[in-house]
C-alpha cells in the first residue's frame, strides 16, 4: 500500500494584508479529501526558520505548501534549502513575484493538488551579496521606487506607479557602473542593472523574456536610458524590449561596482545602499512543484 504525502502547510497569517483562517481551514479541508497527511505552521516573525526547519526534520516532511508573498516563500526556501524538500506554493501575499513566472492556476484546490502531483522544476537561486535571490534583483531606479513604495502607505499597482514621478526627481542619473563579466570589465551607464533568474516582478512586467529557472545562468539587464515609453512597459505586461534601451549578458557570475552608493532590493525587498554587488548563480537548488501543463 502506497504511503501518504506528509505535508507541511507554511502560511503567513496576515500576508496581502488579510487574514487565513478560512484558507488553512479550506486547504486542510483539500488536503484530507486527497489522503495525505497535513501539517500546519503559521508564521510569527519569531525564529520561524530554525522552527520550520525542526517541523521537518522531527516530523519527517515529503513536501512542503507555502501560502503568503515572497518573503514567506523566502523564508521557507533559507530553511529547507539543501533538504531537497518540494514546495508547492500558493500566492496569497502583497507580492507574488516568483509565483507570477509559474502560470498557476486561480482555483486553492488546484493550487493544492499541484504540490501533491509529480511535476516539478530543479529551480536555480541566485547568491547577491550573500542574500538569498529567488526571482529578481535589482540597483538602481526601481530599487529606490520599492524603497518610495515601501514607505507609502498606498498598495497594489497603483500605489507602485503613483511613485514614479517623485523617484524619478529624487534619483541621480544616470548611474556609473564598471561591470566584471565573463572574463570582461565594463563600464556601462544606466538608469538600473537587473539580476534575473526569473522573467517577471509581480506587477506582470516581463523583464527578462529570455530567463529560464533552471538552466545554470542567470541574465544581467543593463537599462539605459530614462525613456518615458519603456519604464512604462516595463511596468507593464509585455515582453517587446528595445535594443537601445536594455541590454542583456548571461552569466554564472558578476561583480557590479558603482562609484557611490545606490538602492539595492532582492525578491521586492529593499535591503539598503550599496556601492558593490557580487551575484553568482547556485544552480537546481529549490525543487519547485508545477502545474503537469506548465513542464
Amino acid at each position: 500500500m502506497k504511503s501518504k504525502i506528509k505535508l507541511l502547510l507554511v502560511i503567513n497569517p496576515i500576508s496581502g494584508g488579510s487574514e487565513k483562517d478560512k484558507m488553512t481551514q479550506d486547504i486542510q479541508n483539500i488536503v484530507l479529501n486527497q489522503h495525505a497527511i497535513i501539517v500546519t505552521y503559521q508564521t510569527t516573525g519569531d525564529d520561524d526558520e530554525k522552527h520550520i526547519k525542526h517541523i521537518v526534520e522531527k516530523k519527517s516532511i515529503d513536501r512542503i505548501l507555502v501560502a503568503g508573498g515572497d518573503g514567506t516563500i523566502q523564508l521557507v526556501a533559507k530553511a529547507v534549502l539543501d533538504l531537497n524538500i518540494p514546495l508547492g506554493l500558493i500566492p496569497a501575499g502583497s507580492a507574488n513575484g516568483l509565483a507570477s513566472n509559474f502560470n498557476l492556476p486561480d482555483s486553492l484546490e488546484e493550487q493544492v493538488k499541484i504540490v501533491l502531483g509529480d511535476a516539478f522544476i530543479n529551480m536555480d537561486v541566485i547568491s547577491v551579496n550573500n542574500h538569498l535571490c529567488l526571482h529578481i534583483a535589482d540597483i538602481g531606479i526601481n530599487a529606490l521606487l520599492i524603497k518610495n513604495y515601501e514607505n507609502s502607505s498606498l498598495r497594489g499597482k497603483l500605489g507602485y506607479a503613483l511613485q514614479t514621478i517623485p523617484t524619478l526627481v529624487e534619483s541621480d542619473l544616470p548611474y556609473r557602473f564598471s561591470i566584471e563579466i565573463n572574463g570582461k570589465e565594463l563600464q556601462k551607464a544606466g538608469i538600473m542593472i537587473a539580476i534575473a533568474n526569473a522573467n517577471q516582478f509581480g506587477t506582470g512586467a516581463v523583464i527578462n523574456p529570455d530567463g529560464k529557472m533552471n538552466d545554470g545562468i542567470f541574465e544581467v539587464l543593463l537599462f539605459k536610458k530614462m525613456d518615458i515609453f519603456e519604464i512604462i512597459n516595463t511596468l507593464s505586461e509585455t515582453s517587446v524590449r528595445d535594443p537601445a534601451f536594455v541590454e542583456s549578458f548571461a552569466t554564472k557570475k558578476v561583480t557590479i561596482r558603482c562609484k557611490k552608493k545606490i538602492p539595492l532590493q532582492v525578491d521586492g525587498e529593499y535591503l539598503g545602499e550599496v556601492d558593490t554587488i557580487e551575484a553568482s548563480i547556485l544552480p537546481s537548488k529549490i525543487k519547485i512543484m508545477l502545474p503537469q501543463k506548465t513542464v
